[in-house]
């Protein structure tokens, strides 16, 4: 299985949880690439080889044909920066992934998963579905299919959350998706830049059922939860966020003790990051 995350170093905490919750629930040999870079005049510092090397070496405990290779984007995202998003609330790491048609360590299929995503049960069926021509598979955005549609798709809810994409690379370099993308992010400036441009140019996507990406709470059938920021109406409107690394408000705000045993994992290995 060929797992894809982004991220600086203030992904680590995430990418270490998601990557404990993968070893609980597959047995399959997992095959992990960490996108970061440098960037300059920033207040952000890459995902680091050390922590690049722990996780590694969890992943080399449970199977000796576990691997993860940490990439450096730098030379890429200087080279096609997303000029008319880089002011705005987007995190530019993000936009890494839109480099995997550039980078040949990437193999043909890969999934791409956000640093606040926990897996809670085997997800190889979703993961080794046939792709046949699609480009994407993803699940609805649960807040922006409401608020977001593309007018020239048939289905009345079609804008999918991008945290969790299972990405059929050749196709994406026969129609250059990952391209457009790019040049889309260098010169319009949108909400949530990364994620509604693959929406609106994605030609051929195909949405996998809501348990393969649980936004909103945790469900019977969910197989994959993502800790986005989500909407709350009592005792009155307001947004929540609460990641997985923060392990008191999962238990105190969201009242969750599902992953307890992943969690206080986590919290006897986190030391070790640094």
């Amino acid at each position: 299985m060929n797992i894809l995350f982004c991220g600086d170093q203030h992904a680590e905490d995430g990418v270490l949880i998601s990557t404990l919750s993968l070893l609980k629930n597959t047995n399959e040999e997992l095959h992990l690439y960490v996108l970061t870079m440098e960037l300059p005049g920033k207040q952000y510092q890459p995902f680091s080889k050390h922590a690049a090397d722990f996780i590694r070496s969890l992943l080399v405990e449970k199977n000796k044909n576990n691997t993860l290779e940490l990439i450096d984007c730098s030379r890429l995202f200087v080279k096609q920066p997303p000029t008319a998003n880089m002011g705005t609330r987007f995190t530019p790491y993000a936009m890494l992934r839109l480099f995997a048609d550039q980078l040949p360590q990437i193999p043909d299929r890969v999934l791409y998963l956000d640093d606040d995503i926990i897996i809670r049960k085997d997800i190889s069926a979703f993961y080794h579905q046939d792709l046949g021509h699609m480009e994407l598979v993803g699940v609805l955005d649960y807040w922006g299919r409401f608020f977001f549609h593309n007018w020239k798709s048939k289905r009345v809810f079609d804008y999918m959350n991008s945290g969790v994409l299972l990405f059929n690379m050749p196709e994406i370099k026969r129609t250059k998706l990952f391209a457009k993308v790019r040049h889309m992010m260098q010169v319009k400036k949108m909400l949530l830049p990364d994620q509604s441009a693959i929406n609106k140019l994605a030609v051929r996507k195909r949405i996998a059922p809501r348990k393969y990406n649980e936004q909103y709470h945790l469900r019977p059938d969910t197989m994959i939860q993502h800790f986005t920021t989500s909407f709350r109406f009592k005792p009155y409107f307001h947004t929540l966020t609460v990641k997985p690394w923060d392990v008191e408000r999962v238990h105190s705000v969201l009242h969750l003790h599902e992953y307890d045993d992943l969690l206080e994992q986590y919290l006897n290995l986190k030391n070790k990051l640094s």
